[in-house]
């Protein structure tokens, strides 16, 4: 990326954006870093909550004229240049004036929606919803480049940070045996106590004190710390979310379904992501995974960041690295380079612009389907349940989400958000994979798009 050009053409080139799902975590951080670009123009922000959103700009310091609440398409077309519009419905995004879209609904059927009007409009689309990407990325993906313009992730998201870092490092030749990313909040134990903080919520974990270090047998470690947890989940359906859409655009795949989650401290990710016959766990190179990060108050955060771990190829030359401090395995044939950054919104920006005034995606020109968010009935499901989706992760009621290589997975196999909020046709059975035939109820036009992202280009 050549910055001073990309930050020249910004300082006379105004970049404008609408936002959906503005009132939610990641737009405020966004809508909080265009108050600092004065070239980047939130043209048109969607919410349902109008009024939580216009209290939210106020807050951010947006002024108060420029702030206008539509509820026609001829009144979101009449409204000022500079104004900033307000709108609780989707569709009055068409009728605005703005060059690219942020896509932050996380509602798979109405972001695949509002992705297509945009780019059948020839608006350039910046995809946050993980859940309409991991669905229908391949088909945006397609359509977008039929008409021109781009779809992309957003900088500033893991997957997004993950893909460029993947890039970077087949761009210096080395051989990716992982990549991945941290969960979504360390694990930091305090020996004084005894006691593991994750985010708000403090534990027991005594046995944790004997378990900093890997030791001779890394797998046993590794158990013997996932069982000092007493059974509490580290795994989210995010995670699984995520990583299908860096799967996409990288064509890394999981080891296993579940994806391994270690427990592990910074310094250990080299030794721990080798192979088995290397003392490792993995069972085989070029996959992608999720970790939890365990650490001590006084050390920094990962922040969830994101890392590869590659093959080592010159022996001075990673010596010399190790010897300055980087990550590199106990028997010097791994080494981890790591990003302990995740910024959100503040670094998006950069993907806009980009976008716009160099039509250039953060992600792959051309993604496949290699991968497959799917999922697994966690108990018996009766004919007639709902599988609603919600929460903070984005659950789906009664599902496991699971991470298939498409190799490995049904030709049936449904994408798991193509579930949210759909009906069980049929009794489903405990443990089974969630099929397209097991579903009522769901969007027809994007069930066609996952259909169509499975077919050749």
């Amino acid at each position: 990326m050549n910055f001073q050009l990309l930050f020249a053409d910004h300082a006379r080139t105004p970049v404008r954006y609408a936002l959906t799902g503005a009132k939610g975590g990641f737009s405020r951080t966004l809508l909080a870093q265009t108050r600092l670009m004065p070239n980047l123009v939130p043209a048109v922000l969607c919410d349902l909550d109008v009024p939580g959103l216009r209290a939210l700009c106020l807050e951010l310091g947006f002024s108060e004229t420029q702030l206008v609440e539509c509820i026609s398409a001829q009144a979101v077309a009449a409204a000022a240049e500079d104004a900033i519009v307000l709108v609780a419905d989707v569709a009055l995004l068409d009728t605005a004036r703005y060059d690219i879209l942020v896509e932050a609904t996380g509602n798979p059927a109405i972001g695949h929606a509002c992705a297509v009007t945009a780019l059948n409009a020839k608006r350039h689309v910046a995809m946050v919803s993980k859940e309409v990407d991991s669905v229908a990325g391949i088909a945006l993906s397609r359509l977008a480049a039929k008409q021109g313009v781009v779809y992309t992730t957003a900088d500033g998201d893991q997957p997004a940070n993950l893909i460029g870092w993947v890039s970077w490092t087949r761009t210096l030749g080395l051989e990716i045996v992982a990549a991945g990313k941290s969960s979504e909040y360390d694990l930091v134990f305090d020996p004084a106590t005894g006691m593991i903080t994750q985010l708000d919520e403090t534990f027991a974990a005594p046995a944790m004190a004997s378990l900093l270090t890997l030791g001779d047998d890394i797998p046993a470690t590794l158990a013997a710390r996932r069982a000092a947890l007493n059974g509490r989940k580290t795994s989210a359906t995010a995670d699984y979310c995520e990583m299908s859409v860096v799967g996409t655009n990288t064509e890394l795949v999981t080891d296993v379904e579940l994806m391994h989650y270690p427990i592990a401290r910074t310094a250990e990710l080299a030794d721990v992501y080798a192979l088995r016959e290397d003392g490792g766990i993995l069972g085989s190179t070029g996959v992608i995974d999720v970790f939890n990060v365990l650490r001590l108050p006084e050390e920094a955060s990962f922040a969830g960041g994101v890392f590869v771990v590659v093959r080592t190829h010159d022996s001075p030359t990673w010596e010399l690295l190790a010897q300055k401090g980087h990550v590199v395995s106990r028997n010097r044939r791994y080494a981890c380079l790591y990003l302990p950054y995740h910024f959100m919104g503040v670094e998006t920006p950069i993907t806009l612009l980009n976008a716009v005034l160099h039509n250039r995606a953060s992600g792959s020109a051309t993604p496949s389907q290699c991968v497959v968010l799917a999922g697994r009935a966690t108990s018996a499901i009766t004919a007639g349940t709902v599988l609603n989706m919600g929460g903070h992760h984005h659950d789906v009621t009664g599902v496991q989400a699971v991470l298939l290589p498409r190799a490995d997975a049904p030709d049936d196999v449904a994408p798991l958000y193509l579930a949210a909020h759909a009906t069980a046709a049929r009794d489903i059975a405990a443990e089974a994979l969630i099929t397209l035939d097991d579903l009522k109820g769901y969007s027809p036009v994007l069930r066609a798009a996952w259909e169509a992202g499975l077919q050749p280009a």
